[in-house]
């Protein structure tokens, strides 16, 4: 596990999140990053990247990686916070789960996002 923080950035202004839906994603891993949110004390939305919400604090961007030991599991997923005009990267955290540590990607998506929102 990593994340890493830009200097200055001020995460604790970070309340309305929109997370947008990777488009090869056919799991709904952006609907499970976005309800994991909202368990958090965020107000998380998600949808695709042309439709991004006026009033948001940040956007999420994410990139998951699968692999197939006897059953399909979430490898690794990285997250990108990102300041929602500019595109500007705040902040970024990458969980990385080999087969035999796996976790459903609802513990992938806790795992990641604590350690990006530093909770």
């Amino acid at each position: 596990m990593s994340s890493n923080t830009a200097p200055g950035a001020d995460l604790s202004k970070v309340k309305k999140i929109y997370v947008i839906h990777l488009e090869p994603d056919g799991r709904g891993v952006n609907r499970v990053i976005a309800d994991q949110l909202n368990l958090m004390g965020y107000h998380a939305t998600t949808g695709e990247a042309n439709a991004v919400p006026e009033g948001i604090d940040a956007t999420l961007t994410y990139q998951d990686k699968w692999m197939w030991d006897i059953t399909m599991y979430m490898i690794q997923l990285s997250v990108q916070l990102r300041e929602p005009k500019t595109d500007i990267m705040l902040a970024s955290a990458k969980s990385y789960r080999p087969s035999l540590q796996r976790k459903s990607p609802e513990g992938m998506a806790e795992e990641v996002l604590n350690q990006l929102l530093k909770k």
